[in-house]
C-alpha cells in the first residue's frame, strides 16, 4: 500500500517526510502509456508532490507542480492534495533515449534543464502563492532541494527513485525529504550528509525495507521521533459536474458548431483520461451552469 509517514529527529533539528508512491506510479503509467523514461521522470515529480502537499494544513489546500526544462519530454505536470494523494501526465508519453553508460534511465537528458520548476500552493484563499526555480539537472530531485533552498530559505536533502521491470511496469518508486531545522549545529549537517550517503539509492531501500527503515537511516543517530502515517493514492477528480462548468464559459454558438461538426462534444481528463460526451440535450444543461 502507498503511505507516507513523517518523523523529526528528538533535539528537532531534523524533520523527514518519506513516501512509497509504487502503486501510484504504475497508475499513472497504465493511463498514460508512459516508456520507462518518462515514467521515471513523472514518477519523481509526484513522489516529491505527494510529500509537499502532505504537508498543507487543511483538506481543501492542493500543491500543483510543473517542471518543463526543454526536453523532449516536454511538460510534467502534477497535483497532490493535502493528504499527499496525486494525480499527473507528461506532455510526451512516448519519449524513448538510450539507458546512459552507467545503466540508468537519462531522465535529466529526458527533462532537459533549460527551463524552470514552479510550485503553486493554493490555500483555498485568496490567490494562489506561486514559487520558482531553475532547474538545476533535469534529474528532479537536485532541482527541488534547489527550490526548497530558494523559496523557503531551509536546507533540504531529496532523494527521489523510480525502478522500472523488464516489462516497463513500476517496481519501486519513493523519495523522502530531510530538512534541517533553525539553529541546527554543522554537526548535525555533516551527520545528515554521512547518514544520506550511507543509506544508498531509494529504490534499492525500498525493494529490501520498509519506508520507517528508510526514515530512520537517514536519521540515525537522532533518535527519530515517528509523528503519524498516511495512506496516499493516485486520485483523480475529475467530473461532469466539473466539465460542464468549464464549458459554460464557452460560447453557445461554439458548442453548437462543436457539435455540428463531430456529433458531439468530446472532453479527455488530461489526468485519468476519461472521456466525457455531450450532445444536443445538454447545451441548456451546459449554459445553464
Amino acid at each position: 500500500m502507498d503511505r507516507i509517514v513523517r518523523a523529526i529527529s528528538r533535539d528537532g533539528f531534523v524533520k523527514i517526510t518519506a513516501v512509497e508512491l509504487t502503486g501510484a506510479v504504475e497508475r499513472a503509467r497504465q493511463i498514460h502509456r508512459t516508456l520507462p523514461v518518462v515514467t521515471a521522470a513523472l514518477g519523481r515529480t509526484m513522489c516529491a508532490a505527494s510529500m509537499i502537499g502532505n504537508s498543507l494544513k487543511s483538506d481543501g489546500d492542493s500543491i500543483t507542480v510543473r517542471i518543463n526544462g526543454g526536453g523532449p519530454i516536454g511538460t510534467i505536470l502534477v497535483v497532490a492534495d493535502s493528504l499527499g494523494n496525486v494525480r499527473g501526465y507528461a506532455q510526451n508519453a512516448e519519449v524513448d533515449l538510450p539507458l546512459t553508460p552507467q545503466g540508468k534511465l537519462p531522465v535529466g537528458a529526458a527533462v532537459g534543464r533549460d527551463g524552470m520548476l514552479t510550485v503553486i500552493r493554493d490555500l483555498g484563499f485568496g490567490e494562489p502563492v506561486s514559487g520558482s526555480t531553475q532547474l538545476v539537472s533535469g534529474e528532479i530531485a537536485e532541482d527541488f532541494a534547489q527550490y526548497f533552498i530558494e523559496s523557503d530559505q531551509v536546507p533540504t536533502a531529496c532523494a527521489l527513485g523510480v525502478l522500472v521491470n523488464r516489462d516497463q511496469s513500476v517496481l519501486a518508486a519513493g523519495g523522502y525529504i530531510a530538512q534541517l531545522m533553525p539553529g541546527a549545529p554543522e554537526s548535525a549537517i555533516d551527520a545528515l550528509e554521512a547518514n544520506i550517503s550511507a543509506a544508498g539509492p531509494v529504490t534499492a531501500q525500498l525493494t529490501s525495507g520498509t519506508l520507517e527503515e528508510m526514515a530512520g537511516r537517514v536519521l540515525a543517530g537522532f533518535e527519530p521521533q515517528f509523528l503519524e502515517t498516511d495512506p496516499v493514492e493516485y486520485r483523480c477528480t475529475c467530473s461532469r459536474e466539473r466539465v460542464l462548468s468549464a464549458l459554460a464559459g464557452v460560447p453557445e454558438a461554439d458548442l453548437q458548431e462543436m457539435i455540428r461538426q463531430d456529433g458531439a462534444i468530446e472532453v479527455k481528463c488530461r489526468f485519468c483520461d476519461k472521456v466525457y460526451t455531450f450532445g444536443e440535450p445538454d447545451i441548456a444543461e451546459i449554459k445553464n451552469k
